[in-house]
């Protein structure tokens, strides 16, 4: 007969993988329902399983459709039916690869662990557990998932070897989820792990501490999973059993026995319970009870594993047609991402050439439109420069054009006044014979005129060059009225001569005015004074 690993042994992987995967994966109101009938109300969770992946299917989440999938074979491998959970698994596994969901495919991989360690195919479940575990440790380094899941495949080879009796390894195994539980929980206590550990110093003969860790274990689960007790009081069965203390070991294995009954868990363990203390009560000579036990082991394991099992009878039909459907779906999931990838290219490199096409189009299209932009913009800016340089000749030639009716207005004003200077020159060698006071009135009448010609010129004269008069002042800001004045009638072309008959002055006064005007404008011998002044 092959030897057998226990069910309770994928029910621990399967208690510690489907509490830590329920923190990434979603839920919905069946898969709860399922999750708390699957040890109360097997037909009912399988129900809900089944609803809930209708529900995902229908929401077209393929992630979380993977997990109700996977936990609804879980549950019916717990439950020895190992068809249906290989049918579940191959699906599940087919959709992760689909998807290229790694952590659903690790989460797979663990369970067909189990599966194929039932049938004594050890090299092929530790290549599977291989694969969870790699899959696991790589999603923690780099994509920052839970080490939980790196623990929960550690985890699952040690109980593997510790169930085949390869106690060195197990030891290895466990360490290392030790390591990588304490790294995220320190001081914090995981008795799943502490029991395997008080199991394996059992059989290193360290009983004391066994006993203490395993006995503190069953408090634990006592009072948080009490179907976990059938393998806590297996434990103590064999810690006791190996101390020789049989009465304690024939108990433990009967409490183990009874829980596993009350719970509906852990049935594969009832056969090792029955073996074991049936040869505990053969070697204390009770017979009937030895034979008893014997007797309910052998049933027990002809269902679960015999020959006339119809589980068993299909996993054995369909176990070597799922390894062919699993490299026939290889080959066609590789050919068909071949095929996919080679789409891909082609329509990237179509993409890429028509964006490379648009980026060229939209490139040039970008150039002749800045172009012709700028030649317009060059357009409007010489129009507008030729705009403003007509706009500035009409100005200039009208401002001539009224400083020239200015000037030809003030020598006609110096024309009047000489007149009336010779006039009154005439009338003052004649004073005998008119009358003086009519005389007198006549000259203050033409000497106010005279004084009243310069304001009237240069009211004309501001209003034609305006800011003239502002100019001057601001960079030479000693300039002096007659200063000012000065400058007027240089800007208008007039003589020293009738500068001075225009201000009312002397030839040498306006020649005395004009140096002292060069001096303030600080110009030099060889400036002109008339350039300069045009300027302004």
């Amino acid at each position: 007969m092959f030897k057998r690993t226990p069910i309770s042994i994928v029910f621990i992987a399967f208690c510690i993988s489907i509490s830590w995967s329920q923190q990434l994966y979603k839920t919905n109101q069946y898969l709860e329902k399922a999750r708390e009938n699957k040890f109360v109300n097997f037909e009912k969770a399988i129900h809900n399983y089944e609803k809930s992946i209708e529900f995902f299917t229908f929401k077209k989440d393929t992630f979380n459709l993977i997990n109700s999938i996977n936990e609804l074979s879980e549950l019916y491998g717990h439950n020895l039916n190992y068809g249906k959970a290989y049918d579940g698994y191959w699906k599940a596994l087919f959709l992760a690869e689909k998807s290229d969901d790694s952590f659903s495919k690790s989460r797979v991989y663990q369970s067909l662990g189990w599966l194929y360690s039932f049938y004594n195919r050890n090299t092929k479940a530790l290549e599977n557990f291989g694969n969870a575990l790699t899959i696991s440790k790589d999603l923690s380094s780099k994509n920052g998932f839970s080490i939980d899941y790196t623990i929960s495949d550690y985890f699952s080879i040690a109980n593997f070897y510790r169930y085949n009796k390869d106690y060195e390894t197990a030891r290895t195994y466990l360490d290392s989820c030790y390591l990588y539980f304490r790294s995220k929980n320190e001081g914090v206590r995981n008795y799943f792990l502490e029991s395997e550990r008080g199991f394996l110093l059992a059989n290193e003969g360290k009983f004391e501490k066994a006993e203490e860790i395993l006995l503190k274990s069953e408090e634990y689960f006592k009072e948080n999973n009490e179907s976990y007790l059938v393998i806590i009081h297996y434990f103590l069965a064999r810690l006791y059993q190996l101390k020789k203390d049989y009465k304690q070991s024939k108990f433990h294995y009967n409490k183990s026995l009874e829980v596993s009954y009350v719970h509906n868990s852990h049935m594969n363990y009832q056969i090792i319970n029955h073996k074991e203390v049936s040869q505990l009560y053969y070697d204390s000579k009770d017979y009937q009870r030895a034979f008893s036990h014997i007797k309910e082991a052998i049933d027990l394991e002809n269902k679960i594993f015999g020959i006339n099992s119809k589980n068993n009878e299909y996993l054995f039909e369909i176990k070597d047609q799922y390894r062919l459907q699993k490299e026939k779906q290889e080959k066609l999931l590789k050919e068909q991402r071949l095929s996919e990838l080679e789409s891909k290219q082609k329509i990237s490199l179509l993409s890429a050439t028509l964006l490379f096409v648009t980026l060229f189009f939209l490139i040039i299209v970008g150039i002749m439109t800045f172009k012709n932009l700028k030649r317009k913009h060059k357009r409007e800016q010489r129009l507008l420069k030729q705009k403003q340089r007509l706009k500035l000749n009409e100005s200039k030639k009208a401002i001539e054009l009224k400083n020239k009716e200015l000037a030809k207005s003030a020598l006609q004003l110096i024309e009047k006044d000489e007149f009336i200077v010779g006039l009154k020159n005439s009338l003052a060698e004649n004073k005998d014979n008119l009358n003086l006071n009519s005389v007198n009135k006549i000259i203050k009448s033409i000497q106010s005129g005279m004084g009243s010609n310069w304001k009237e010129f240069e009211a004309r004269f501001i209003n034609i060059n305006q800011g003239f008069y502002k100019n001057l002042k601001s960079n030479f800001p000693t300039l002096t009225q007659t200063d000012l004045k000065i400058c007027a009638l240089i800007k208008l072309n007039f003589s020293s001569k009738d500068m001075a008959s225009l201000l009312g002055i002397s030839v040498e006064s306006v020649h005395t005015s004009r140096y002292r005007l060069r001096k303030k404008l600080q110009l030099e011998r060889n400036d002109n004074l008339v350039e300069f002044i045009s300027n302004y």
